[in-house]
């Protein structure tokens, strides 16, 4: 923990935040810098077409909402270099305060829409990020982890004990279709809640980048890299931390609103550190030092969590061991990753390296298969012991009783490991090749 907290304020060591500007107006003109906004609306408006199922549209609404909530995160780790463990306080809080005003403006038929309550999670978000970001934003690092900790617990705890705002176990429901009809829209069918949803996604992180781009997020780069250099230029670290953690704070609020008119149910959960550590993990997965890397890292735990949900009972490990792997081999996130290939691509060089990557696939997909298949047969001998030894993995039937299973996973492992060490030398020396004639610019 207190490693994370240290590193936090180091982001532009990992990935740079160079890479945060995405879009450069001044080179490419206004056509250029809209151009990814505009395919972004495409595809959201696409979407429901080409994915049509019931689940699909479940799953992209809850993307919608992790996107936002994964990119007010990014706000202050990425940008601000604040590592919070307590950041679903304002989605929580967004969510509840959401859910209480919608009904009361069902109640007096009030004409309010639906589309607006977002609005009442940015307000909720920016009220409480301000009230808890006077104490918390004094200092950056380890104390500021503790703090959002402590705070996040604090109110937590309180959740469980004001039992009219937040319902106890139950939580507070609600109706959504109750609310003032506009253009005929009820929100009920799970494809128009998905559209209200989307709409506010594309607003908001067109906010939020547009929020990196102007001298306030500049602030906050040079807050998170140096806040020495900061205050003798005439700027106070933490008044700057301070409108960092607000924003951050209000756009929380608007996922926790989107989720509580998706769900129409908010219970204490939304408050846990649980909701906190997964927002923390699609940020860092998907690349805390690029604007898009959050988006990533959102849509794929996303996916992970109500697919793996479905394959096995321990998905929570495997999300576990992912972050641990991206902290530990690709810092700069899958983002990272993607992006550092872009001067290869446009100099036309990155086919140099689909030799070595080839070569890597094959004790890659070795080392996966095995690990999956050791930690699936641990969990069926050390925590299913009573359903039998029995299982079936892969398709194919096995005991975990036993040694074959084991031996051949082990050897699977054990052999990947040992043929990743073996081929990345290969895979440095492609890279220097392919870099290096994308320097002197032979691209054939």
């Amino acid at each position: 923990m207190t490693d994370l907290a240290e590193r936090a304020p180091a982001a532009e060591d990992w990935a740079g935040s160079r890479p945060v500007r995405a879009a450069r107006p001044r080179e490419h003109g206004l056509v250029g810098a809209l151009l990814p906004w505009l395919a972004a609306a495409a595809i959201l408006a696409a979407a429901p077409h080409v994915f049509t199922s019931g689940a699909s549209l479940t799953m992209m609404s809850l993307m919608g909402i992790m996107i936002v909530f994964a990119l007010s995160y990014n706000m202050l780790l990425g940008q601000t270099g604040l590592l919070s463990f307590g950041h679903a306080v304002y989605y929580g809080l967004g969510a509840f305060f959401t859910v209480h005003v919608m009904n009361v403006v069902a109640a007096g038929r009030l004409p309010v829409p639906l589309a607006v309550m977002p609005l009442v999670g940015a307000l909720t978000g920016l009220a409480f990020g301000f009230l808890f970001g006077l104490v918390s934003t004094r200092r950056a690092g380890t104390v500021f982890a503790m703090i959002s900790l402590g705070l996040a617990e604090l109110v937590a705890s309180g959740s469980h004990i004001l039992h009219s705002f937040f319902g106890g176990e139950e939580g507070i429901t609600t109706n959504r279709t109750k609310m003032l009809r506009l253009f005929d829209l009820s929100f009920g069918p799970q494809i128009q809640v998905y559209y209200l949803i989307a709409g506010w996604c594309l607003v908001c992180a067109l906010l939020m980048y547009g929020i990196t781009r102007t001298p306030l997020g500049r602030l906050c780069n040079a807050v998170r890299e140096n806040p020495e250099r900061v205050e003798f230029i005439g700027y106070e670290p933490q008044g700057v931390r301070l409108v960092a953690f607000c924003l951050s704070a209000a756009f929380a609020g608007v996922a926790g609103a989107l989720a509580a008119i998706n769900f129409e149910i908010v219970n204490s959960s939304y408050l846990g550190l649980h909701q906190s550590g997964v927002v923390l993990l699609a940020a860092f997965i998907g690349g805390i030092g690029h604007f898009v890397g959050p988006v990533i890292g959102a849509v794929l735990v996303t996916v992970l969590q109500v697919s793996l949900s479905d394959l096995t009972e321990v998905w929570q490990l495997y999300f576990g061991l992912l972050f641990i792997g991206i902290v530990m081999f690709a810092p700069g996130g899958i983002a990272g990753l993607a992006l550092m290939h872009g001067p290869l691509i446009r100099a036309g060089t990155a086919h140099r390296l689909l030799p070595a990557y080839a070569l890597a696939l094959v004790p890659f997909l070795a080392l996966l298969t095995g690990g999956i298949a050791l930690i699936e047969m641990g969990f069926r001998a050390l925590v299913k012991a009573g359903e039998g030894t029995a299982m079936t993995l892969f398709g194919i039937g096995l005991d975990v009783a036993t040694p074959l299973p084991w031996l051949v996973a082990g050897a699977a492992f054990l052999g990947g490991v040992l043929g990743l060490r073996a081929v990345a030398p290969r895979v440095a020396e492609a890279w220097h090749a392919a870099s290096l004639a994308a320097r002197e610019g032979r691209g054939s």
